[in-house]
């Protein structure tokens, strides 16, 4: 066994680049990878789970409490795949760090040689004794999983039935039943098809033998206010936009008499991309396509809400269409397994229409999901905006009997006595299935595939969508469900997995005894970012009817909720109260974390080792989390950042987002721990996290995740003690108010941004920046220090992923309030974070609001070079900015610019009076009328003339400001070295410091 003050790999150090490299790169691998068991959401990558796991679980071999014994067995286990290792404890502790990054590769996950090696390294750590790792937010299992991998037992638990639905089959029915299970599914899954399809045949017509329809492509519609026609509601009106093949539908307008206009549509093959109009809806506010009269949002929204969401097709009683979602294309199946797309007849809607009358007549026998909707909108649920208000409206009514057909006929097929051990396997294919089977599917014109309805962490209006045929072997269908499983299944018996245990609980009550565990590690909710319990109803409604017997399928605290428990789950939603009655609120949220760092504390042993995910953007968030580990007993002893994201997701563009997920790592803290000096603290504080920072930029970490994986370090020397106390015996908190100046007002994690954002600044800037607070000579003004400290944070961490495909969500956020607002140009960093950085280096971001930031909505923007030419040259031709500035130089005048003048500027660029506060609360104050020039202005003032080709100009000015002093290039060139790469004001900058006089 390792002993209690032997130090774990994951505390003194962690290849991240390797595993950070792997990470991202499993967001582009599909068959066979766990994910794609079934959906669930904020799943953390097996890679990262994999490679922490393993660095918790190993002792460090320089670690003289170390066991020989555990040294000597690696030195024979390592060389079996990876040569030999070198004598000293030191060669060994970096052969076991390559181990780890070689094993987090996705190819070896499964490779005999890795997986023996791994657990036989486990073996050597805890001998006879098998490590257990506990997880009580298991989600989607990534982290048991792995457990299960490494060879350690696994405890995995979560409160919601579907995260425990997927774990069960995924953690305990396919490890428990052996070798062959793969090819069970598949021909479980081939039976249930073939039943199923006979009874659905009907509602699914053909045309003839060759016309094999896959898919069928409908729009919701309203109806024109103005002239009375029918607007089909269609985002575009491409159907196939291949570089080989393009077509697309064109809309032609019918008038009539006595009767409103009617649209007709035909298939054509566009020349010219130009040739295909645009949409008749964006962002609810729909375009008539016969007197193009523009209906607002609210107009829509009526609308569809007398439709119940406009999915379905109304019909006279003869199975007339005369209203409702309308169809614009079959897409069929063609002999060279390519898509083709028809025009829809009366037989295709003749299916549609048996299907309405079936449906009815089986309303009330339990078959159809008739459990209400959330009657609110939430960031995760927008719909009821539309009169949905029930699980079946989702779908239509051919995709409910469909979905229905399908969980019948699983358990049906599934009674035979070989088969009835598939039956959850076959539920969550049924479930899966459903997740391409809602009227909020759409169809991608580029890959000619269905969406899922889960294209983001929500469920958003789809104006034009896409029906698949459930039995069709094509994309969405049932037995593609099916294959997706059992590929997974494959992977995992490859693997040789042995059953971990899966339980639903609270994760504040824990059924593990105390002492239990040897790693606790988890990825916690993040207040409201995510609402599992409300999303999850979507899949529970379906897998309850494929498996209704199931026992984890029924709410254990209340019998009579039809649908996921709430009221327990640890996030932030204020639509619901807890079991107390109180507001699920912030405060609610961060109690109950509190309450679960507690409870693993309670859990793991004295000798274990916890980890904690986080990736939250707010200082709050931070703040909060390590207050809930301090005080649940747990010192904190490393911080990993794992690059998690994709590069070219479009939220990382221009701002602060996260590209990975710090993983603290922390122990136990002893009973008997005692009482830190502040003055020791604070002394050490600067050391360690300048060394930190070192460490990670050599592993490619850069702004925002920098940042904040820099508290993990600085909180191990917090968090070691009991509390900490200044001289006088008052305790330094954690957190407090940020502008206070005494130590116990303004806590340690002040102090930690203060640090942070001084050795930035040294780094970026000069020593002498350091010292800016204290009125140090040769430090520049505030506005260049809040630039480089800006855009140093909004550095993005380095990836090697090959996957650089862009966020879809613009495409698909169909029903956001209002005309979609042009972004603004300019970099954007969340108020709360710019205040933490700019405050204790006395910089006041109050001072520069309206000249280089502007404060929106609790996000801070950066104002790009071009948006100051007002400010700086005023109204005058910049040619004429160009000869005043030669003339000054010339006379020796200082220059002189446009927001210095006394007179009244245009309001635009008029210097501030009375200041609007932003919202998060930052003081009003009197701005001067007249303002200096600084550094900043005059380099952003070079570079507009560099902008415009005004080389004279440009010139004096070099050699002007090369006299002054070292300033302005040393600004120029940190400023360049810190831009975006592809930016403009980077292209500016570079291009003028090569007309500097050598």
């Amino acid at each position: 066994m390792i002993p209690k003050e032997c130090k774990r790999l994951a505390e003194v150090d962690f290849p991240i680049a390797a595993v950070s490299k792997h990470s991202a790169r499993e967001k582009s691998i599909r068959h066979g990878h766990p994910s794609t068991f079934h959906l669930w959401w904020a799943r953390r990558p097996l890679a990262a789970c994999r490679g922490m796991l393993l660095a918790l679980l190993l002792p460090d071999p320089s670690d003289e409490q170390c066991p020989e014994e555990f040294k000597t067995k690696v030195r024979k286990i390592l060389p079996r795949v990876q040569g030999a290792v070198g004598t000293s404890d030191k060669d060994l502790r970096h052969e076991l760090l390559r181990f780890i990054a070689d094993f987090t590769n996705w190819d070896n996950s499964t490779n005999q040689p890795y997986l023996e090696a791994a657990r036989a390294l486990v073996r050597a750590a805890y001998g006879n004794e098998t490590p257990l790792v506990a997880d009580p937010f298991s989600g989607g299992g990534s982290i048991p999983l792995e457990a299960l991998r490494l060879g350690c037992d696994a405890f995995a638990s979560d409160l919601n039935p579907v995260a425990c639905f997927i774990l069960k089959a995924m953690l305990e029915d396919v490890p428990r039943h052996g070798a062959g299970l793969g090819a069970a599914i598949r021909e479980l899954g081939t039976k249930v098809n073939a039943v199923a399809e006979r009874e659905l045949s009907e509602l699914y017509p053909r045309m003839s033998q060759g016309d094999r329809p896959i898919a069928y492509l409908w729009a919701r519609t309203v109806t024109c206010d103005n002239c009375g026609a029918e607007i089909p509601l269609l985002r575009s009106f491409w159907l196939t936009k291949k570089a080989s093949r393009k077509q697309a539908l064109c809309a032609s307008v019918v008038k009539h008499k006595e009767s409103p206009p009617t649209i007709e549509f035909s298939i054509v093959e566009p020349r010219r991309d130009s040739d295909v109009r645009t949409g008749t809806v964006t962002r609810a506010k729909a375009t008539c396509l016969s007197c193009n009269t523009t209906l607002q949002p609210e107009r829509v929204r009526i609308q569809l809400r007398a439709q119940r969401g406009g999915a379905d097709v109304q019909f006279d009683s003869n199975g007339g269409r005369i209203g409702g979602a309308r169809m614009l294309s079959v897409v069929c199946l063609g002999r060279d397994g390519g898509r083709t797309y028809r025009l829809p007849n009366s037989k295709d809607y003749e299916g549609v229409f048996k299907a309405q009358k079936l449906l009815k007549k089986i309303s009330s026998d339990g078959t159809i999901p008739n459990e209400p909707l959330p009657p609110h909108n939430t960031n995760c649920f927008r719909i009821p905006n539309y009169g949905i208000s029930r699980w079946c409206e989702i779908a239509t009514a051919r995709q409910n009997i469909a979905l229905g057909v399908l969980a019948r006929c699983s358990r049906e097929v599934a009674k035979d006595g070989t088969a009835a051990g598939l039956l959850p396997t076959a539920a969550l294919a049924i479930s899966r299935c459903s997740d391409f089977n809602s009227s909020l599917n759409s169809w991608s014109v580029s890959g000619e595939f269905v969406r899922s309805t889960f294209a983001r962490q929500a469920l958003s209006m789809v104006w034009d969508f896409c029906e698949t045929v459930p039995t069709s072997p094509e994309s969405g269908g049932y037995l593609g469900a099916i294959e997706w499983i059992a590929r997974v299944v494959d992977e995992l018996e490859r693997a040789r997995l042995q059953p971990g245990q899966v339980q639903m609980a609270d994760a504040r009550e824990c059924p593990l005894p105390d002492k239990s565990a040897q790693i606790w590690f988890t990825d916690p909710p993040y207040y409201d970012a995510v609402g599992y319990a409300e999303l999850s109803d979507f899949f529970y409604v379906r897998l309850k009817r494929a498996f209704p017997d199931h026992p984890i399928l029924r709410d254990p605290f209340d019998s009579s909720n039809p649908l996921v428990h709430k009221l327990r789950e640890c996030v932030q939603d204020e639509n619901y109260n807890s079991l107390e009655g109180t507001p699920k609120d912030k405060a609610y949220f961060e109690t109950s974390m509190a309450l679960v760092f507690g409870e693993g504390r309670r859990v793991v042993a004295d000798d274990g080792v916890g980890a904690v995910v986080f990736a939250h953007k707010t200082t709050e968030g931070w703040e909060s989390l390590l207050s809930g580990m301090v005080s649940g007993g747990w010192v904190i002893t490393g911080s990993w950042p794992i690059s998690t994201e994709r590069p070219g997701r479009l939220r990382s563009q221009d701002s602060a987002a996260l590209a990975t997920s710090v993983h603290l790592v922390c122990r136990p803290r002893s009973a008997n721990a005692g009482i830190g000096d502040w003055a020791d603290v604070l002394h050490e504080l600067p050391h360690r996290v300048g060394e930190w920072i070192e460490r990670l930029q050599s592993e490619g970490i850069r702004g925002a995740d920098l940042v904040f994986a820099c508290i993990g370090p600085a909180m191990e020397i917090y968090s070691r003690y009991r509390r900490v106390e200044d001289a006088e015996g008052r305790e330094v908190p954690l957190g407090g108010d940020p502008s206070a100046s005494e130590p116990y007002r303004r806590g340690f994690l002040a102090y930690v941004w203060e640090t942070v954002g001084r050795l930035a600044l040294e780094q970026v800037l000069g020593t002498a920046e350091a010292r800016a607070r204290n009125g140090a000579s040769g430090a520049l003004e505030e506005d260049s220090r809040l630039t480089a400290l800006f855009l140093w944070t909004l550095q993005t961490t380095e990836t090697e992923s090959g996957d650089t495909e862009t966020d879809s969500s613009d495409e698909d956020d169909d029903e956001e309030k209002g005309t979609p607002k042009k972004k603004k140009a300019g970099f954007a960093l969340i108020y709360d974070v710019a205040r933490r950085f700019a405050q204790p280096l006395g910089i006041h971001l109050d001072k520069w609001e309206g000249r280089i930031i502007e404060t929106e909505k609790g996000v801070v923007r950066l104002l790009p070079v071009a948006e100051r030419a007002m400010q700086l040259f005023g109204d005058a031709d910049v040619s004429a900015i160009s000869r005043r500035i030669e003339q000054d130089v010339k006379a020796s005048r200082n220059y002189t610019f446009a927001f210095m003048q006394d007179v009244a500027a245009p309001p635009e660029i008029k210097p501030r009076g009375r200041q609007r506060a932003p919202a998060t609360g930052a003081a009003v104050q009197e701005a001067p009328t007249v303002q200096t020039v600084t550094t900043l202005d005059k380099v952003h003032a070079a570079m507009l003339l560099q902008a415009s080709g005004q080389a004279n100009g440009l010139r004096a000015m070099l050699k002007e400001e090369q006299q002054r002093g070292p300033d302005f290039l040393r600004l120029a060139n940190a400023l360049s070295a810190l831009y975006p790469k592809d930016s403009e004001e980077k292209r500016l900058l570079d291009a003028m410091l090569l007309a500097v006089p050598r």
